[in-house]
């Protein structure tokens, strides 16, 4: 019985068990070579032709690199799982491995903003056209669904307003089209909402984020069915080059042995955080889906087993105010990334989204005065005291 039969809480735990066949180690070991040696031509020829046969080259696979994917595809219910360098470039792999000239791509109108830059900068250069929308109204997302709408893509809960879709209703739609549908499940996690079961085709997480936890490496996983991920491997990954280092991948492994333990405190953090902030009198508007406040409420209860790490909230006064906050805070440190043992938090309208104009940004919630909270692992008394002189100064 291989450790991949067990329960999701016990794969987590024990990732990297049966990979050390020469020494037995207990954990995955780091396959830092390049080249993996055959022992014949015959043999190299097989390898040549599918990694199934064994390691070649680390930019086509590597042990270390095929654990993580082994790994993340049991957490997602999925048949297989690949590693890549970054969040991007599992997302830029797999529109380049899909798209063709006279493609159409449907995506969610709050996506990450370097995807939205690749399908409205790039991939227009090659005859690919995409249609963003809000993604909460499935009879918009029915209605804008083409002949060739070939990809439907999403994140859920969407970063960084904390919007959440309905999966298994944007799935059905894309099944029913004969399009292949991406859910962005970077903020839930495995252990909050897995995707494929509402029926989503594949899924993606950067990573870098709770995958990791400790802020200490970049990634990205797709995970889904075994053919579709074969031909994004043998067409895309090998070709374009995104491969996950396999230290990295190595930290990713690491993660994942703490990652429900972890989410579950960001989880409780982030719900002490929203309740505490929503009614605040400096506090215009509360972005949490564990909030009855939030208009995808009903949606979240049914697709995550908890609500994130992570909440969005808008205080009064606009960019003045939004800057002031963070730079009172004196225990959350200001940074741009999320789902790290530190709390980490960024003001949008400055730092991610400064180059988007104002009209846009707005028309997707991401107002001036709108804060991004990911919530750590320190004590939840302390980030409230913290919140609550910041926002005394204002």
């Amino acid at each position: 019985m291989s450790i991949y039969d067990y329960s999701v809480h016990t794969i987590a735990a024990r990732v990297g068990t049966e990979v050390d066949q020469a020494h037995h180690a207990l954990g995955v070991p780091i396959y830092m070579s390049n080249n993996f040696v055959f022992e014949d031509a015959a043999q190299g020829a097989q390898r040549a032709q599918s990694p199934e046969y064994g390691d070649l080259y680390t930019r086509i696979s590597n042990p270390t690199n095929n654990e993580l994917g082994k790994a993340m595809a049991a957490l997602e219910g999925g048949e297989a799982g690949l590693p890549f360098a970054t969040g991007m470039a599992a997302i830029s792999t797999l529109m380049l491995t899909l798209l063709r000239a006279g493609d159409h791509v449907l995506c969610d109108d709050t996506t990450y903003s370097a995807t939205a830059w690749l399908l409205r900068g790039l991939l227009p250069k090659f005859g690919v056209e995409a249609t963003f929308l809000d993604f909460t109204d499935l009879d918009a997302v029915r209605a804008a669904m083409r002949p060739n709408t070939r990809l439907v893509v999403y994140e859920t809960p969407c970063n960084p307003t904390m919007k959440v879709i309905d999966i298994a209703g944007v799935s059905a739609i894309a099944k029913a089209g004969g399009a292949v549908s991406m859910a962005d499940s970077t903020f839930a996690t495995p252990f909050l909402t897995r995707p494929i079961e509402l029926g989503a085709d594949i899924v993606m997480h950067s990573s870098t984020k709770y995958i990791c936890g400790h802020g200490d490496a970049v990634g990205g996983i797709l995970v889904g069915p075994r053919e579709l991920m074969d031909a994004i491997h043998g067409d895309g990954l090998k070709n374009l080059g995104g491969t996950a280092s396999p230290f990295n991948s190595f930290l990713m492994l690491r993660g994942l042995k703490t990652l429900e333990l972890r989410m579950e405190r960001h989880c409780a953090t982030a719900m002490a955080i929203a309740q505490y902030l929503d009614g605040h009198p400096k506090v215009a508007r509360v972005y949490y889906p564990g909030l009855p406040s939030h208009p995808q409420y009903e949606t979240a209860k049914r697709q995550m087993k908890a609500f994130g790490g992570l909440l969005t909230f808008e205080v009064k006064g606009g960019m003045e105010a939004g800057i002031a906050l963070i730079n009172g805070l004196k225990l959350c440190a200001l940074a741009v990334s999320l789902g790290e043992a530190n709390t980490l938090v960024c003001h949008p309208a400055s730092t991610t989204h400064w180059y988007v104009p104002k009209e846009a940004r707005e028309a997707c919630g991401i107002t001036d005065g709108l804060v991004r909270f990911s919530t750590g692992l320190e004590n939840v008394d302390e980030l409230i005291a913290d919140l609550e002189q910041g926002l005394a100064g204002l």
